[in-house]
């Protein structure tokens, strides 16, 4: 007999804790996407997730005396400071066991809430394992964070208050799937009403147990998962959750660590609030749907459902959403070492955008050069590449290569026996398209450069490092040269770091 979840959502208890959050629009998603996108903003929860609304509405119905003798979760963050906020609104003792790997910003904040924190185990797994240990030593009670029918139901007053919040046509609705329980309470309710809206999970391609359960038509168990949406973490899904998902969910959309990204900064655009990448799904997913089905003019809806975010991932995310959004395109070029060369490449770009440029000198007759350059679509970089062809200028592709977008580009270089009479300077310019081109055509053929470095970092000015072969002969002329081209400038020929790694 499996529970009635129309009626149990409508009598959850959640809002003594959680608050019935905004629906609103994406403006600029919208407009690029030709649909209008509609973001559920759970994100602005007091402990910024879903995660309260499962947690409190299965505790404030455990008995007195189970209560007080106090609960146990294992969670990767949210579903955390959704028990460890629960307890203290109940004045119960809660004990959470965390990944180790778990971000500091989620430790910090369950301790904040009244929440014993135990860290254990490098995933979401093995933090469960031991939570059910600790739960038969102690006489605690378990807080499951998906697989629970009064977990469930909290979740799906989400779904209760979308379709009081949006009563016009919605063509779907867009859910982050980790052990399912947050789409599982959405779909229960809104299949029941509205049974022609959509709902599609999202999930990381390298944490999708959801879809390839439902693919496989039993409960799959993962041997391992990505950490980078680590609110979804999870190796294998809920009994009760694939039970729903079998019977409610319409689709399954799998997403990159690079569309997530770009969703964060979607997102970031349209509201200034920056999701977690778990948070963030749902958006990336519904982009990727509608790029697939070629939608157009339909009403969507994606749940934003977390913005747990660790301050120092913001650099990576930030690197990674131009390539998520397909703006960035990263080539490495080979050249003949000829000078002129390093001109004539730069021609061959044309008045592109430049994101990086990386040169050295490495061998007398050819040259390797790691560029990353602004386009508009993937298409656009294949025509790049045909035009670096026509050009003579050998060309390959590394916009899809994980070890050149995470390692390598900030590693191209090295000491080159081949850079003799090397000085070493920093340039600053005002950042705009054009500007380093105009940097570039400004160098007198008659001197070698031997060292290029340039990164777009979206601020006002562009930072360049170059190494010139200058004769020593023609150091006034260099002089005059660097007077006459109105940039700001710093010698670091003597620099210790260059003399170290490059010099």
């Amino acid at each position: 007999m499996h529970p009635e979840y129309l009626e149990r959502i409508l009598t959850a208890h959640v809002y003594d804790v959680a608050q019935e959050t905004p629906l609103e629009i994406a403006p600029n998603l919208s407009t690029r996407l030709n649909n209008k996108l509609l973001l559920k903003r759970e994100d602005t929860q007091s402990v910024f997730s879903f995660k309260v609304r499962g947690a409190y509405n299965k505790m404030v119905q455990l008995p007195p005396d189970i209560l007080a003798q106090g609960v146990i979760a294992a969670s990767a963050g949210n579903h955390a400071q959704g028990v460890a906020l629960s307890a203290h609104h109940l004045g119960a003792k809660a004990i959470i066991v965390m990944p180790v790997s778990t971000p500091e910003v989620k430790v910090n904040a369950v301790k904040a809430r009244g929440g014993e924190v135990i860290l254990h185990g490098e995933t979401y797994d093995e933090a469960y394992v031991y939570s059910r240990q600790l739960e038969a030593e102690k006489g605690l009670t378990f807080i499951h964070p998906f697989d629970d029918p009064d977990v469930i139901a909290g979740q799906g007053t989400i779904g209760m208050e979308i379709l009081r919040q949006h009563q016009q046509p919605i063509y779907a609705i867009f859910v982050a799937i980790g052990g399912g329980g947050l789409i599982s309470g959405i779909a229960a309710y809104v299949k029941r009403l509205r049974p022609t809206i959509k709902i599609i999970g999202v999930e990381p391609v390298d944490a999708n147990a959801m879809y390839q359960s439902l693919r496989a038509g039993r409960r799959v168990r993962l041997s391992q998962v990505g950490l980078f949406a680590d609110g979804v973490a999870v190796r294998e899904v809920g009994e009760e959750t694939f039970r729903l998902c079998q019977q409610y969910v319409d689709d399954i959309i799998l997403v990159g660590t690079d569309d997530t990204c770009a969703a964060i900064k979607d997102v970031f655009e349209d509201t200034r609030s920056i999701l977690e990448p778990a948070g963030a799904l749902a958006i990336a997913g519904a982009k990727a749907y509608v790029e697939r089905e070629q939608l157009h003019g339909q009403t969507l809806i994606a749940i934003a459902c977390g913005a747990n975010m660790n301050f120092d991932r913001l650099r990576f995310v930030a690197e990674r959403a131009e390539l998520g959004e397909r703006r960035e395109a990263i080539f490495a070029a080979t050249i003949p070492e000829e000078r002129g060369n390093l001109r004539k490449f730069c021609e061959c770009i044309g008045k592109r955008n430049l994101t990086e440029f990386n040169y050295r000198i490495a061998d007398e007759k050819e040259a390797h050069i790691f560029v990353g350059v602004q386009i508009q679509n993937r298409a656009d970089a294949a025509r790049m590449v045909k035009t670096f062809d026509a050009c003579g200028f050998k060309t390959i592709d590394l916009t899809d290569d994980e070890l050149t977008k995470l390692h390598l580009r900030h590693m191209v270089g090295g000491r080159s026996p081949l850079a003799h009479n090397e000085l070493l300077y920093r340039f600053e310019f005002p950042e705009r398209p054009g500007a380093l081109m105009k940097f570039v055509s400004f160098m007198s053929p008659d001197w070698n450069i031997s060292l290029f470095h340039y990164r777009n970092n979206g601020a006002d000015y562009g930072r360049i490092v170059v190494g010139m072969q200058v004769p020593p002969h023609e150091i006034e002329e260099w002089q005059a040269f660097l007077d006459t081209l109105g940039y700001r400038y710093w010698d670091e020929s003597q620099n210790p770091a260059y003399k170290l790694f490059l010099g």
